[in-house]
């Protein structure tokens, strides 16, 4: 058994390590279709989810939401099925292997040896630990391949096949922190009962209904911001201080949206930003979906791949309708440079026409929401009743129990320079652009450089909070660029807080080459799936559309600073009219509560 445990072990610390990853992550999840019809005739494809399709949704965050991160890379361990043991096993076996130190578990009738993977367990040890001896089935498969543990671990862990299921009481409720069963039923009646697609008239409509459909824990991570959120509320705020000027009598009947970026021709000036673990929210196409919705219609719009994608960066690419779709892809660089080269070599022969790399996540923000998700299903509180003189047991300190934030923070090197961005110059003849420049100065550094590109960000609030709304600084960073004489070295792209297409005409007008919107397809993609996109994109293409022909304008580039008042922009108490939309998605943090249902305000 000990060899056995070692084999796993070793095998446990590389995937720990990031240095396997896997390639090939297939979600089983029989989705519902019912066919809805639009006004003009066509056909979408509305999702409908059973309970325990939901129940996998709600609990979509759970124990290896980092092995998710391995799905984006080929490198793989050659372990031959025909290796594994052939025993039949029988349920009263395993229930005995039920400690940390001697601990089996069941995964789709197949028996496992996890003992010495506990304490390398990216999510942590006490989900394995609280769950030793059982059939944990209905927690694992919602975010892991059929396979993906013999693929990872060598053919020794596995010790054979269930005879028979394991007993009710030693079988796995799927994960579902913070919400009762009560709570997934409801979840399920509104999911079966999403207005029509047609219906939906605003980016706001699918936040709205995203925020009553998805789990806890997916809502917390996809919704959160870092500390009190202060960047967060502020990336749209500062929108809402930037106002237009007008110019009349001019013959706009005709209105192009079309514009380049990075050398391809593109239909609208906007793109769908990185965004990590879609299928936290459509947990059987993921970002497939996102990819199939950038280029089902009219309107083929950009797809910036993350590194931690929940599907491989392989699938994403085979999702797309047209081999001709512009695809991107975000960089986490690895503290092996090698794993990173390797992965820009890949993408390459793949398509991707650009590389975009992280620079402002040496480590991740500190999301209380997605933090605080993690403790509400905690048994604590019935401890501190039943002995409550003595001190409550510390949890497990596995980063899990911080939030998938804090988890996905272990794959990021925090030592990446200037000089890393150099090196990687020398590896790929694709258009590199930094993500996540937040400073004039640095986009100073990166034009002078060479750098094809930056992306003005704040990771959409979710890192330093205080840090300036991306719109603000890009206001200041195309004087100082034509000042220097380097307007013309680099593009520019801005995200954070964009829901109108106002906000894309803003930004366009200050001189950004292109604007990244994120959580709005998180949302439309968790509620609609690939016809949620579209959507998205034809709501924005729309407004844009509109509003540049009540601007006075007919093309991309004819906007300009002149049709801006910005007079306001850096003033961040002046008054402005109540934002109703955004306020009534927003939802504030929230403080400790006392368990068990104790209040101490009553």
């Amino acid at each position: 058994m000990l060899g056995v445990s070692r084999q796993c072990e070793v095998t446990g610390r590389k995937l720990f390590s990031g240095k396997v990853l896997s390639k090939n992550f297939k979600y089983l999840s029989n989705r519902k279709y019912s066919l809805a019809t639009t006004k003009n005739g066509a056909k979408y494809e509305s999702k409908k989810f059973n309970k325990a399709q939901l129940m996998a949704i709600a609990g979509a965050g759970l124990i290896a939401t980092t092995t998710l991160l391995y799905s984006n890379f080929n490198s793989e361990i050659q372990n031959e099925s025909k290796l594994a043991p052939k025993r039949v096993i029988d349920p009263s076996e395993v229930a005995r292997h039920n400690t940390p130190a001697d601990c089996w578990i069941v995964i789709n009738g197949v028996v496992y040896d996890l003992t010495s993977f506990i304490p390398v367990h990216p999510g942590g040890a006490d989900i394995i630990k609280s769950n030793a001896g059982k059939d944990v089935t209905a927690i694992f498969e919602p975010i892991h391949a059929p396979g993906v543990i013999e693929k990872y671990l060598p053919p020794k862990c596995r010790i054979g096949t269930l005879k028979k299921p394991m007993p009710a009481e030693l079988t796995c409720d799927p994960y579902t922190p913070g919400e009762s069963k009560d709570d997934i039923i409801k979840k399920l009646e509104l999911r079966n009962n999403l207005p029509h697609l047609d219906s939906i008239i605003n980016i706001y409509d699918f936040e709205k209904l995203a925020s009553k459909i998805l789990s806890n824990q997916a809502w917390a991570y996809y919704s959160s911001g870092a500390d009190d959120e202060i960047s967060y509320r502020d990336n749209h705020s500062a929108y809402r201080r930037i106002f237009f000027k007008p110019r009349i009598l001019r013959d706009v009947s005709s209105v192009d949206v079309k514009t380049t970026m990075l050398g391809s021709k593109v239909d609208v000036p906007f793109y769908v930003s990185a965004t990590a673990l879609c299928k936290l929210g459509n947990p059987k196409e993921g970002e497939k979906d996102i990819a199939r919705g950038c280029g089902q219609g009219d309107t083929k719009v950009p797809q910036m791949i993350s590194t931690l994608a929940s599907c491989s960066v392989d699938e994403i690419v085979d999702a797309a309708p047209s081999k001709d779709q512009i695809a991107w892809y975000q960089v986490y660089v690895n503290s092996d440079r090698n794993i990173t080269r390797d992965m820009i070599k890949h993408v390459e022969k793949l398509g991707i026409k650009a590389l975009f790399i992280t620079v402002d996540a040496p480590s991740l923000g500190r999301r209380e929401k997605d933090m605080k998700i993690k403790f509400s299903g905690s048994d604590q509180g019935a401890k501190v009743m039943k002995e409550p003189l003595k001190k409550v047991e510390k949890k497990d300190d596995g980063e899990m129990s911080k939030g998938a934030s804090t988890t996905l923070s272990k794959f990021i090197d925090p030592s990446l320079t200037w000089d890393d961005v150099v090196k990687m110059r020398k590896w790929t003849k694709l258009p590199i652009v930094i993500k996540g420049v937040q400073s004039v100065e640095d986009v100073v550094k990166a034009a002078e450089l060479g750098v094809d590109g930056v992306v003005l960000s704040n990771h959409g609030g979710r890192q330093l909070d205080y840090s300036r709304p991306p719109i603000e600084v890009l206001a200041e960073t195309v004087p100082v660029l034509k000042e220097k004489h380097l307007d013309g070295k680099l593009e520019l792209f801005v995200d954070g807080g964009v829901r109108r297409g106002t906000d894309v005409i803003k930004a366009l007008c200050l001189g950004a080459k292109g604007v990244g919107l994120g959580r709005p397809f998180l949302y439309s993609n968790s509620c609609y799936g690939k016809d949620g996109v579209e959507k998205t994109i034809e709501l924005l293409k729309t407004e844009i559309e509109m509003s540049m022909r009540l601007l006075g304008v007919t093309s991309i580039d004819q906007l300009t600073p002149e049709l801006l008042d910005t007079t306001n922009l850096k003033s961040r108490t002046v008054n402005v009219s109540k934002d109703v939309l955004f306020d009534t998605v927003y939802r504030n943090p929230t403080l400790a509560a006392f368990q068990n249902g104790y209040d101490d305000d009553e």
